[in-house]
């Protein structure tokens, strides 16, 4: 269990300007979570948006007052208008991920919670961008981060994320399996408190190749993954057919599914719990939660955004960094 007389300091990117970011921050209010939460981005923006009372944000500020949330200041490139894309601020974006990035891995911050964002925007400003996930394992000189959606009773990993889907099975290999299962069970365990994860891992195919009828990676590529992982004791089985791993029956004594790619499995965890859903990434130094939601860029400005995921992504970065810290101290 979380320490409860810790208080994590968290930061919040306010994310794609245009989009429903800076008003779901209207929904919150400091004293609803048991932790120091710094909104990251431009402060007339979010004052604007969100309507929140702000206080400019001070490294080493002491007190808790709740009455006003801070605001660590990056100024928008161009100004925005709710709804309508501008690729001129996809800097803007960036910058409010790496600030944060840089804040957890210095310690200044116990974790980050990201808003969403434009990834088509940001690539027509003419930079690459695939996403968040790989963008921080990038800042954090992490060759293999992992992408962990989770509900309040699922979670789903992915092998691969946002490859199209002709190029998954060439990227699936029994190395790669591995290394990601490890990460998953290493990462239970220090953000989680889970003693020892049951990891249930996909096959590619449909019905799990059925023996190679219908595909051979589960034969040649999954099953000697898993029998290596058995043997290096961690928890885990498989391969199932996602068809039946994600039924009542088959999560039942499951910790997390390892999917093999992004529709695989996303498109179950959203209707189990779509506003409530968060995304958060695993193998990083830090910690880094986010809602599971895009820019609902047609509900910007109208303050008809749900923000239960954003609630959600805060609670989870408040209970990673508490067992974290707890399982620093050896308690």
């Amino acid at each position: 269990m979380p320490d409860n007389s810790f208080r994590p300091c968290i930061a919040i990117t306010s994310g794609e300007p245009a989009g429903v970011g800076p008003d779901i921050l209207a929904k919150l209010r400091p004293a609803q979570f048991a932790a120091r939460l710094i909104i990251v981005g431009d402060s007339d923006l979010i004052e604007s948006r969100s309507g929140l009372p702000t206080k400019p944000y001070q490294q080493n500020l002491t007190d808790n007052d709740d009455s006003y949330f801070e605001v660590l200041h990056l100024p928008l490139n161009n100004s925005c208008v709710a709804g309508k894309l501008d690729a001129s601020n996809a800097t803007y974006v960036l910058q409010m991920l790496e600030r944060c990035c840089k804040g957890c891995l210095s310690g200044e911050f116990d974790a980050m919670v990201t808003g969403p964002i434009q990834k088509d925007i940001i690539n027509q400003s003419g930079v690459k961008f695939s996403g968040h996930t790989e963008f921080l394992a990038e800042l954090c000189l992490v060759e293999k981060p992992v992408m962990l959606l989770m509900t309040d009773e699922l979670r789903v990993a992915l092998a691969t994320t946002h490859l199209p889907l002709r190029d998954v099975a060439d990227a699936i290999n029994t190395g790669l399996i591995i290394k990601i299962a490890g990460i998953i069970d290493t990462d239970l365990r220090l953000r989680f408190g889970f003693k020892q994860p049951h990891i249930k891992i996909c096959g590619l195919n449909p019905h799990a190749g059925e023996n190679g009828y219908i595909g051979r990676e589960e034969i040649e590529v999954i099953s000697p993954a898993i029998q290596i992982l058995k043997q290096n004791g961690l928890k885990v089985s498989g391969p199932y057919p996602a068809d039946t791993v994600f039924t009542p029956r088959g999560l039942i004594d499951a910790d997390v599914v390892l999917a093999m790619y992004h529709d695989q499995g996303l498109p179950v965890l959203k209707h189990a719990g779509f506003h409530h859903a968060i995304n958060t990434t695993l193998g990083l130094p830090i910690i880094r939660t986010s809602v599971d939601h895009g820019t609902a860029l047609t509900l910007a400005g109208s303050n008809q955004a749900d923000a239960g995921s954003l609630f959600a992504a805060i609670s989870s970065a408040i209970f990673q960094s508490s067992c974290k810290q707890r399982y620093a101290s050896g308690t």
